[in-house]
């Protein structure tokens, strides 16, 4: 059984920066596309995607992310990273983890494509 334990959320004041960590455990992570989606607040059901790793270590971000937020792995300690630096108030968000054994590029920031997901951690940002 795939488990995602989202962690290190909390508050910050824009500009400032955070470090989520997801552990996962039941499989190995080296052969899985993984990935950070969002859900902000009072927003559409929908979750959007904000950036993937795929097995082969390439990565891909979302255009409100992109130069500010950095996704990254460690395989030995089956654990992703999002580095999220100069954060602004509409990052605020239930932030999760999602992992999905194989995912083709042109839908990574789909939803509906990942098989796994975690719990969540918030981030908020104040102004």
């Amino acid at each position: 059984q795939v488990q995602l334990v989202e962690s290190g959320g909390g508050s910050v004041q824009a500009g400032g920066s955070l470090r989520l960590s997801c552990a996962a455990s039941g499989y190995t992570g080296r052969s899985y596309c993984m990935a950070w989606f969002r859900q902000a607040p009072g927003k559409s059901r929908e979750r959007e995607g904000v950036a993937v790793i795929a097995p082969d270590g390439s990565t891909s971000y979302a255009d409100s992310v992109k130069g500010r937020f950095t996704i990254s792995k460690d395989n030995a300690k089956n654990t992703l990273y999002l580095q999220m630096n100069s954060l602004k108030p509409e990052d605020t968000a239930m932030y999760y983890c999602a992992a999905a054994p194989v995912v083709q590029s042109w839908v990574r920031f789909r939803e509906s494509e990942y098989h796994y997901w975690g719990q969540g951690t918030q981030v908020t940002v104040s102004s």
